[in-house]
């Protein structure tokens, strides 16, 4: 089937919402739900439907499978997958979270106005990045014992605030406090468990960053000041994962999956979609492994923030707590969760896997936390290496559309090594200096893979979750400064 075909196919529902019907592909279950703009429907690649549409011939699957704006090819299920599998009747797969599993985004607040920070960015850029280490196979400045890997494992953002990086209100701003407790570090292999200790406190490589960034517009004030951001502040964001630890859980899972999906007779389109029936000893396993996993990155983005506010406190001479450097919010966007839904009129228990997907849980939703419950979850979208992030807050319809699902960022569409014959990182480093952006990256190559142009326009992806009422824009930042793997 040629691009044009598969297009063919697929109807416009309503603004922003196409459907791949089931009859796209023999097998599908329910159809596939793609949440994107005219624009961005007509550059979507047709391995990309057909990658939803696999996902819909899975058991136990509810609705839709979906995929989000920024949705592009992974690994058995798209990038910006999202779906929903009934807890008994369902399945779990690694396919449906991917290889660095909870790779996600957390956003600290400042009462610096950029004024302040903007002449001393490159010099402060310097020693983040000496304070962060990052870069492939980048080891970090802690050294934690075996028990104290467990309890990583186990407690993920909590473990590390009791053990000094970090304060209790740190807990109350991340999504599900930090840590799922689901968890069994017994359900981690040997390997995952040595390439994961080394590593925390460190970036790694590919899209994650550390930047510093600009508040440069407000579009709902109100809520705004629910998360303590205004006009022309300094916010810092981190996006990092589980590291090897996560990479290795999958892959480790995933042999024990192909051989479950043939043990239990299930048909699968592709191999990549490896699973097994979420109540079974494989399935369950796996999720335990996988919420250790989310704990190990929850850990990793809790130790770089205390190095952050500590560099922070050096170089502008005052304590994190005059500076203002509270944590807005943490969010997740590789991890499968047990949720509750209400699905055909009544509330089902579904694996809710979100794959570069992030929650985005409206306003009154009990796992918001407290401080936002009556505005809505933060949800935050960065932009892609020199164009602008935005926090949202979880919409209306977010619920009813999307298993309270958003995009998660603004999505590739260049590969690695189209980008780097495309690109060179001298020139690239060079045109954002001169946009007032500081890059400092471990190598110039790392810069090329990364590129703008490698990216969907993170507007564009954004629009149209805010149109949909799926999350509402709240604020737009800008960067500053980043570091680079």
């Amino acid at each position: 089937m040629t691009q044009q075909q598969a297009k063919e196919l697929v109807r416009k529902v309503n603004e922003n919402i196409f459907e791949i019907p089931t009859d796209f592909q023999e097998g599908m279950r329910v159809p596939g739900r793609i949440f994107v703009s005219d624009k961005l429907m007509n550059d979507l690649e047709v391995n990309t439907l057909r990658q939803t549409a696999n996902v819909a011939m899975l058991p136990g699957i509810q609705k839709y499978s979906m995929a989000m704006p920024d949705a592009h090819f992974g690994y058995g299920f798209p990038i910006g997958g999202v779906a929903a599998f009934d807890a008994h009747e369902g399945i779990i797969s690694p396919g449906g979270v991917g290889f660095d599993i909870n790779c996600g985004v957390r956003i600290i607040r400042t009462d610096m106005e950029a004024g302040e920070v903007r002449p001393r960015i490159s010099d402060l850029m310097d020693e983040l990045f000496k304070a962060v280490p990052s870069g492939v196979g980048s080891k970090s400045r802690l050294r934690v014992s075996g028990s104290e890997l467990d309890d990583a494992f186990n407690y993920g953002a909590r473990w590390a605030v009791e053990s000094g990086y970090g304060v209790e209100a740190d807990i109350e701003h991340c999504e599900d406090g930090g840590f799922m407790d689901a968890a069994d570090p017994m359900k981690v292999g040997e390997k995952a468990r040595k390439r994961g200790k080394p590593q925390f406190g460190t970036l790694g490589s590919g899209n994650h960053f550390l930047e510093v960034q600009e508040v440069d517009k407000i579009y709902d004030p109100e809520i705004a000041k629910a998360y303590g951001i205004r006009e022309g502040t300094i916010t810092i964001m981190i996006h990092c994962g589980s590291r090897g630890a996560g990479h290795q859980i999958c892959t480790d899972y995933l042999r024990v999956m192909e051989q479950a999906s043939r043990k239990y007779g299930i048909d699968l389109p592709d191999k990549q979609l490896a699973c097994a029936p979420a109540d079974s000893r494989e399935g369950q396993d796996y999720f335990k492994a996988m919420a250790a996993g989310a704990n190990y990155a929850w850990a990793n983005r809790q130790v770089i923030t205390h190095w952050v506010r500590e560099t922070f406190e050096r170089f502008f001479g005052r304590d994190a707590d005059e500076l203002g450097m509270d944590l807005v919010y943490d969010v997740a966007h590789n991890v499968a969760k047990l949720e509750e839904h209400e699905i055909d009129g009544e509330n089902k228990s579904v694996y809710v896997h979100r794959k570069g997907a992030t929650r985005a849980f409206p306003a009154g939703h009990m796992d918001v936390p407290p401080a936002y419950r009556s505005v809505g979850q933060p949800v935050l979208i960065p932009g892609s290496m020199g164009t602008s992030s935005y926090i949202l807050h979880g919409g209306e319809r977010a619920m009813e559309l999307t298993f309270g699902s958003a995009c998660h960022g603004a999505g590739r569409v260049m590969g690695r090594g189209e980008a780097k014959r495309k690109f060179r990182g001298e020139v690239l480093e060079k045109q954002l200096a001169e946009k007032g952006i500081t890059v400092k990256a471990t190598h110039p190559s790392m810069l090329a893979e990364e590129a703008p142009e490698v990216y969907k326009s993170s507007s564009e992806v954004v629009n149209v979750v805010h149109e949909l009422n799926i999350a509402r824009k709240v604020v737009r930042v800008k960067p500053i400064g980043v570091a680079k793997g």
